[in-house]
């Protein structure tokens, strides 16, 4: 039976609260690894499905169908606010989001207008949809982190070492706190948009925030950061923070006012309960990779994740980062049941 978003296994342990068994659901579970999702995307861009309600709605629901998650994550890209305000961006297969314009001085910015609810019609009428076809069950929304938008905007692309972003945070401190002020209003819109449509939780999206130091995050990051969950505080729902490549920076992410604070794959569960907050449930956080290997080493790792994930305030059990495209859909299964069953209060 579909849970009911008030006992919703998910949304209690978002809130630190008793749960019946850990709920899981994957950061890229909608898509890339079913063969279902590839045979949908086989006449559409990656930009152009997320901007289509009805594919939005099915792409959401196969993993739920699939492996029994706790959760949906809605279908979309952390590009797709930037690219509605009139930004050139596009996802190149096999490469990444790819901007024609970067933004690199002052006279750049005012291209980053606000945006409107009006500008991504389609995400409302998606999130509506789902919340009904999904009966309960939560909806997570989300959205890129401030400095992983920028980090596309100014480097123009994908890349190792981010160096003009860098390059512009040390030597424009004026112009990156603009270009930051502005990537965290359109951050905030575009959730409460989520929100307001239904999704029952967002997550926050820093995904390349681990490239910096502590120092360097605390003065040029986390303010933007602690705006956007600051905003989202009377939105009733729990707010999820994640980066990759954070652990020297989960006590300052923790700071920024989410209600869970996601862990890649890289810290232990019970090293990072000493790391965060208290007051804040963890999620996480199964390397990726260990879902190609046999299932008995999927096994013990999955359950050493459990153990300790039962540290924490509040467990959503969860991959480290996303679902590698050739992970086999069959595993995911097992693991969501696994899961479930091992966990089970």
């Amino acid at each position: 039976m579909t849970p009911q978003a008030d006992v919703s296994p998910f949304l209690l342990a978002c809130r630190r609260k008793p749960v019946p068994y850990t709920p899981v659901w994957y950061m890229r579970q909608a898509g890339r690894a079913l063969p279902e999702y590839r045979a949908l995307r086989t006449k559409k861009s990656m930009l152009d499905a997320c901007s289509t309600p009805d594919l939005v709605t099915e792409i959401t629901m196969q993993p739920v169908r699939r492996y029994g998650v706790d959760a949906a994550v809605l279908f979309s890209d952390i590009v797709v606010p930037l690219r509605a305000i009139g930004v050139g961006i596009d996802i190149k297969p096999g490469v990444g989001p790819v901007v024609d314009r970067p933004i690199r001085s002052a006279a750049d910015l005012p291209r980053l207008r606000p945006l409107e609810a009006g500008d991504v019609p389609y995400v409302p009428q998606a999130v509506g949809n789902l919340v009904k076809e999904l009966a309960g069950k939560p909806l997570i929304g989300f959205a890129g982190g401030p400095f992983t938008l920028a980090s596309y905007l100014v480097d123009g692309g994908p890349s190792k070492n981010y160096e003009l972003t860098k390059s512009l945070m040390y030597a424009e401190p004026a112009v990156w706190a603009d270009l930051m002020d502005r990537l965290a209003e359109i951050t905030i819109a575009f959730l409460r948009i989520q929100v307001q449509a239904g999704a029952s939780a967002v997550q926050l999206f820093d995904s390349w925030a681990g490239s910096l130091s502590l120092d360097d995050y605390r003065a040029n990051v986390l303010p933007y950061s602690r705006k956007v969950f600051a905003a989202l505080a009377d939105a009733g729902v729990p707010r999820i923070h994640f980066g990759v490549g954070t652990g020297e920076l989960l006590g300052a992410m923790s700071e920024a006012g989410a209600d869970v604070v996601g862990v890649d794959w890289r810290v232990p569960l019970d090293e990072a309960v000493r790391r965060v907050e208290p007051g804040k449930a963890l999620q996480g956080n199964l390397d990726p990779a260990i879902l190609l290997a046999p299932w008995h080493v999927v096994e013990q790792r999955a359950l050493q994740v459990l153990e300790r994930g039962r540290t924490a305030e509040g467990h959503v059990f969860n991959l480290g980062h996303g679902v590698l495209p050739q992970t086999d859909p069959d595993v995911l299964a097992r693991l969501t049941e696994l899961v479930h069953v091992a966990s089970q209060r």
